[in-house]
């Protein structure tokens, strides 16, 4: 089990939230962030005042998967997110101890999305 947290732009959310979708993936939180990575500092006036905007808003999605779907995820968070300019984003995996669902008091595997992945069938 792993929990994965990707940042993303904002304006990428609902492609994001999509390819996740497809691959099966449906637990999931988004949180509003604001975050600085290789992105530039933009200077903007602000009632006639220079502002130099250092921290960006982001998009944070948090879900924990079960092993087959840890590949699953990356591959459709990148699809998702990516438009190939400085400020994408980032995923961070982190492995997980213990899941406990409250509602039923199932646990680990059987606390998070279905085990088996979807089988996608391509599109023409």
């Amino acid at each position: 089990m792993k929990l994965i947290t990707a940042v993303v732009r904002p304006e990428r959310v609902q492609q994001v939230k999509e390819a996740l979708f497809q691959a099966g993936i449906k637990g999931l939180t988004l949180s509003r962030v604001s975050g600085h990575g290789g992105e530039q500092e933009v200077v903007e006036r602000y009632r006639g005042t220079r502002v130099i905007v250092e921290f960006h808003d982001k998009v944070e999605f948090k879900m924990a998967v079960s092993e087959p779907f840890i590949e699953l995820a990356i591959e459709a968070i990148c699809r998702g997110a990516r438009t190939g300019e400085v400020g994408d984003g980032k995923i961070f995996v982190t492995p997980l101890e213990r899941v406990i669902r409250i509602r039923t008091g199932e646990e680990d595997n059987s606390a998070l999305t279905p085990v088996a992945p979807k089988t996608l069938t391509p599109t023409r």
